[in-house]
């Protein structure tokens, strides 16, 4: 198959060759906005979305914030919708920036705190 998103025009609607089945070589994403001159690729270019994207539009835990990413921006960092995972509140919660900051739900610790805390709340 080519690397060239195969696409014909039927009524008002577009159908393509699913991506999964497209064999493209490695190519490395950027958003400088393609072929800006930005040295991104002229091929591909993001114009518009449609719809909510989950952990940016809606409330989500700290370690899956879209504005904020967990792995590359400091944890004490937080959006209007970001929530402490293990206090299930709004971000900052009262321990904060001593460790909740921190919390994420690959992380097995933070599970366990996690539902001691949710178990804890059921027994009040």
């Amino acid at each position: 198959m080519s690397n060239t998103l195969r696409a014909s025009r039927t009524a008002s609607s577009w159908i393509s060759t699913p991506l999964s089945r497209c064999s493209f070589p490695s190519c490395p994403l950027s958003d400088n906005g393609g072929g800006g001159g930005g040295g991104g690729s002229p091929d591909i270019a993001v114009v518009a979305e449609k719809g909510q994207v989950a952990c940016r539009d809606y409330p989500h835990s700290r370690h899956l914030c879209l504005k904020f990413p967990f792995e590359t921006t400091p944890h004490e960092s937080y959006c209007e919708l970001c929530y402490c995972y293990v206090c299930d509140s709004s971000a900052p919660c009262g321990l904060w920036k001593l460790s909740h900051c921190h919390a994420a739900a690959h992380i097995s610790d933070w599970k366990c705190k996690r539902m001691m805390k949710q178990q804890a709340t059921v027994k009040k």
